[in-house]
C-alpha cells in the first residue's frame, strides 16, 4: 500500500486536436500506465488473457469480441489495458491507511488520488459519530447490514444499486434478494445513460436491445455514428468500422465535436496502422447543433417520404411497412408538417449538407444507426431514438443482415444486468417466472430508479443504500443534493474493489465491503469459479480471473450477496443461498429456468466463445401489443438557450474510465494537465466577450430560478458546434439539476444543460 501518490499539478497546456486515433502512441500509453500499476509479469498475464475465449472479459466497455479463432492475441484497446491493470494494481489499502486518514480528509482528496491508493483488502466500518473507518469482520459486517435491513419499517426504505460491472450471476442474485426482501428498488447505471434507448425501442420494437451483430457492422452499406465518441469510449468499435470501410461501407459521423477516432484510425494490430496512414473513418462529418439529432432524422424521414412521392414504389420498403409495422399513415402525415426552417435551425446545418447525407441514404440498401449518450441524455432523448427507429423502418433496415439499431453501451455487463432482472420495472412475466422457480410472490409495484432513489433518500423515505460496484455519488446528477441524500441514510454500504468518493460520503453507519475483481481468480467450496457477461450485441460468454486475489480477506460478489441475503431473510423463502455461493453453476441453472433465452445455460457455455441470445426483431417478431413495429409521432422540439448562454454537455476525457480519470489529459482533444476546462466555439467566445484561457465559473440555470455553480474552469477555444460547450464529468455533475430529466425515461439530461460563463469568483493560483 502506498499513500504517497500525489495529484498531478493543474498546469493547463493546449495543443492542436488530434486528427487520428490509436496507433503506436495508444500502445505506449497503455503500457506506461499498466507498468506503473503492477509488474511486467502481471501486466503480461492480464493483457494476454483479456477478451480471449478462456480469459478475462474486459471491464472497460461492452463492445463485443470477434469470433473464436479470429481474435488477435492483443484483443483490447488502450483504455481496456489501463482499466484491467488499474484493477490488477499491486498497491493495497489496509487498515493502517484508514487509521491514518480520517473520512473528512479522504473526502477532500481527488477522485484520482482515491483510486490510485490501490485495492481494498478487508471490510471496514464507520460507526455512528466516528471520524474514521475501522476494521470489522465479515460476519459482523454482514450481520450489521442485515439488521439494518430487517429493522426498516418497509422493504421500500432500502435501495439496491448496481453498476454494469457486475456479472450475470451476481446481478441475478441481487435482484432475487431484493425481491424476496420485498422491494423493486433496483436503480442501476442504465438509469443514467441508456434508459432512453430502452424506453424508445421497447415502445417501437417491443425490445430494448439492439438488433445488430459485428458481422452486420462489417457488411453494412452505411453506418451512422450519432452522439458517440468511439475513439475514447468504445475504441474497439473502430476496428469494426475499419472492416466496414474495407468492405466498401460508408460512415456518417454526427456529433457536436470533431472526434479523432471518427477521422482516421491507425490500427496498431496492422502494419498500415503502425507505419501507414491508417483508415479514414467518416465519409461525412455532420457538425450538428447540440440537441439537433431529432430534427436531423425528422428531416431525413420527410425527404424519404417526398422522394417516394416523386418515384412511387422505388424508395420505401412497402412490403416491410405493410407486413411488419403499424401507424405508418399517421406518421407519414405528421412527418410532413414540420417546417424546413425549424429543422435546419435545430440542426444548425445548411440544407445542402442534409441533402448530402440523404443522397448517401438513397444509395444504401443496408443501413445501421449506432448511438450513445449524445442522444439519450436530452429531455427529448426518447423521441429522438423513436425517430431513428422510424428512419430504419421506412426502408426495411431492421432484421436483415447489415442493418439495424445499435445502441452502444458502456459498462461491460450493463445489458446483462438488465437481462438478469436489475430494473425497477421488470415485466410481470419475469416476476411470475421468479415465483414459479422460488416459491414466493415478488412485489409488483414499480420501484425507484436512480433519480427517484436520490430524491427518496433526500426526503428520508429511503434509509439504507447498498451499492454493488460503481461510484454512485460521482456518477449521479446534482452532486450537492446527492451527497446530502446519502448522508441522511441510516446506513450506506458499498461492495467495491477500490476506494472512491462514494466511500467518503457516508450514512450514519457506513460499510466498505471489498470484493474480488474481474481479474482475480475465484475459489469456492466446489473449486474455481467463473462468471458470465452479456455484451452490447447480446452475446453471452464466460470470464475467468487469472491473478491471485488482492487479499485473502476478499469475498466474491456472489458470496457477499448470498451471505447477506441469508442473514436478512433466514429460511423464508426457501432459497439455497449457500449452494449458490459454493457453486455458481447452480445459479446459472436457476437463470436458465427464469430468464428467456438462457435455456441450458451451463451446457451452452461449454461451447467456445459462448452464445448469442435471440433477438425477436431479427426473427421478424415484434413483441409489441399489436405484434408489429410501431411508427411513432414525435413532436418537433429543440433546446432553447437564452441570449448570452450556452448549452453544455458533460463528457469523458480520453484518459478516463467512467467517473475515474487515470491522468489529467485528453490527448485526442489536445488538453493536457488540467480537467477543469470548458470547450467553447471561438465565435461564441468573441460574442460573449471572453478570451481564450480566461478563468470562469459555470452557472447552470433551472426553470424554477435556482442556480448551480461549478467554479474555476478555464476556457479553451475549440470547434464545438456554435452555441454549445463541453466539459468533463464528474466535475460538472453539480450543474445537472436532479429534476432535469428526459421525458418518459427519467434519464438525467447531462448533454443539455443551459449555462452562462461568469468571471471566476476566486482565481486559482497560477491560472493563465
Amino acid at each position: 500500500m502506498s499513500s504517497s501518490i500525489e495529484d498531478p499539478s493543474d498546469d493547463l497546456s493546449v495543443t492542436s486536436p488530434k486528427t487520428w486515433a490509436a496507433g503506436v502512441p495508444a500502445v505506449t500509453h497503455a503500457l506506461e500506465y499498466s507498468l506503473g500499476q503492477t509488474s511486467v509479469r502481471r501486466t503480461a498475464l492480464t493483457l494476454l488473457n483479456i477478451n480471449q475465449t478462456e480469459g478475462i472479459d474486459c471491464p472497460g466497455c461492452a463492445w463485443p469480441d470477434g469470433e473464436p479463432g479470429k481474435r488477435h492475441m492483443n484483443e483490447y484497446c488502450e483504455n481496456g489495458a489501463k482499466h484491467i491493470n488499474d484493477e490488477a494494481t499491486s498497491r493495497r489499502v489496509t487498515r493502517d491507511f484508514f487509521r491514518k486518514h480520517s473520512i473528512a480528509e479522504l473526502d477532500g482528496m481527488s477522485d484520482y488520488w482515491l483510486n490510485q491508493q490501490g485495492r481494498l483488502t478487508e471490510p471496514m466500518v464507520k460507526r455512528p459519530g466516528a471520524t474514521h473507518y475501522e476494521p470489522i469482520g465479515w460476519d459482523e459486517a454482514l450481520s450489521l447490514l442485515a439488521a439494518e435491513l430487517v429493522g426498516l419499517d418497509s422493504p421500500d426504505e432500502a435501495l439496491f444499486y448496481v453498476s454494469g460491472r457486475l456479472s450475470n450471476e451476481a446481478a441475478f442474485l441481487l435482484q432475487l434478494f431484493a425481491r424476496a426482501f420485498g422491494t423493486n428498488n433496483l436503480p442501476d447505471c442504465s438509469n443514467m445513460c441508456h434508459e432512453s434507448s430502452g424506453f424508445a425501442m421497447r415502445e417501437a420494437l417491443g425490445t430494448g436491445k439492439g438488433s445488430v451483430s459485428l458481422d452486420d457492422i462489417h457488411h453494412a452499406d452505411l453506418i451512422f455514428v450519432v452522439g458517440q465518441n468511439p475513439g475514447t469510449n468504445h475504441p474497439r468499435m473502430l476496428s469494426a468500422l475499419e472492416e466496414a470501410k474495407r468492405n466498401g461501407g460508408q460512415v456518417v459521423a454526427v456529433n457536436t465535436l470533431p472526434e479523432a477516432g471518427l477521422m482516421r484510425f491507425k490500427n496498431p494490430q496492422k502494419a498500415r496502422g503502425v507505419i501507414g496512414r491508417g483508415t479514414a473513418v467518416a465519409d461525412q462529418f455532420v457538425h450538428i447543433r447540440a440537441g439537433g439529432d431529432l430534427a436531423l432524422f425528422q428531416a431525413l424521414n420527410r425527404m424519404l417520404l417526398e422522394a417516394e412521392d416523386g418515384a412511387p414504389g422505388t424508395v420505401l420498403d412497402h412490403d416491410f411497412i405493410r407486413n411488419h409495422t403499424t401507424g405508418f399513415t399517421d406518421f407519414a402525415a405528421y412527418a410532413r408538417k414540420v417546417a424546413w426552417e425549424d429543422l435546419l435551425e435545430a440542426t444548425g446545418l445548411p440544407r445542402e449538407e442534409v441533402e448530402a447525407v440523404f443522397d448517401r441514404v438513397l444509395k444504401s440498401k443496408k443501413i445501421i444507426v449506432c448511438w450513445a449518450m449524445g442522444l439519450t441524455q436530452h429531455k427529448h432523448g426518447v423521441p429522438t431514438i423513436r425517430e431513428v427507429i422510424n428512419f430504419l423502418m421506412l426502408r426495411g433496415n431492421l432484421g436483415r443482415p447489415g442493418t439495424g439499431a445499435c445502441p452502444v453501451r458502456g459498462h461491460s455487463n450493463v445489458q446483462g444486468d438488465r437481462t438478469m432482472g436489475v430494473w425497477e420495472q421488470m415485466p410481470q412475466e419475469f416476476l411470475d417466472a421468479l415465483e414459479r422457480e422460488f416459491g414466493f410472490t415478488p412485489p409488483t409495484q414499480h420501484g425507484l430508479d436512480a433519480v427517484n432513489g436520490i430524491r427518496a433518500m433526500y426526503e428520508g423515505r429511503a434509509k439504507v443504500f447498498l451499492g454493488v460496484a460503481g461510484n454512485f455519488v460521482r456518477a449521479t446528477p446534482d452532486s450537492a443534493v446527492t451527497e446530502e441524500a446519502m448522508r441522511k441514510c441510516r446506513l450506506t454500504a458499498h461492495i467495491s474493489t477500490k476506494l472512491n468518493r462514494s466511500h467518503t460520503v457516508c450514512g450514519d453507519t457506513a460499510l466498505i465491503l471489498p470484493t474480488l475483481g474481474r481479474s482475480d481468480r475465484d475459489f469456492q467450496a466446489t473449486g474455481e469459479q467463473f462468471v458470465t457477461v452479456e455484451d452490447s450485441m447480446s452475446e453471452v460468454h464466460a470470464s475467468r480471473g487469472k491473478l491471485p486475489p488482492a487479499s485473502p480477506d476478499l469475498l466474491s460478489e456472489v458470496a457477499i450477496i448470498s451471505r447477506t441475503a441469508r442473514k436478512t431473510l433466514g429460511s423464508t423463502p426457501s432459497i439455497p443461498w449457500e449452494d449458490f455461493e459454493k457453486d455458481y453453476s447452480t445459479v446459472r441453472d436457476r437463470i436458465s429456468r427464469v430468464v428467456p433465452g438462457f435455456e441450458d445455460f451451463n451446457a451452452r457455455l461449454a461451447r467456445t466463445g459462448g452464445f448469442v441470445l435471440p433477438n425477436p426483431v431479427n426473427q421478424g417478431v415484434f413483441p409489441t401489443p399489436s405484434g408489429k413495429a410501431v411508427f411513432t409521432l414525435n413532436e418537433f422540439t429543440m433546446p432553447h438557450v437564452p441570449e448570452g448562454h450556452l448549452l453544455l454537455q458533460t463528457l469523458r476525457s480520453h484518459d478516463q474510465w467512467n467517473t475515474i480519470w487515470y491522468a489529467p489529459n485528453d490527448r485526442y482533444r489536445g488538453i493536457h494537465n488540467a480537467r477543469r476546462v470548458v470547450l467553447v466555439n471561438p465565435a461564441d467566445l468573441k460574442d460573449l466577450g471572453i478570451a481564450d484561457r480566461d478563468e470562469v465559473d459555470l452557472v447552470s440555470i433551472w426553470h424554477d430560478g435556482t442556480e448551480r455553480r461549478a467554479e474555476n474552469f478555464r476556457v479553451v477555444g475549440y470547434p464545438t458546434s456554435p452555441g454549445s460547450a463541453a466539459s468533463y464529468y464528474p466535475e460538472t455533475n453539480v450543474l445537472v439539476p436532479l429534476d432535469s430529466v428526459a421525458d418518459f425515461s427519467n434519464c438525467p439530461t447531462s448533454k443539455s444543460i443551459v449555462v452562462r460563463l461568469e468571471p471566476a469568483r476566486s482565481v486559482t493560483p497560477g491560472a493563465v
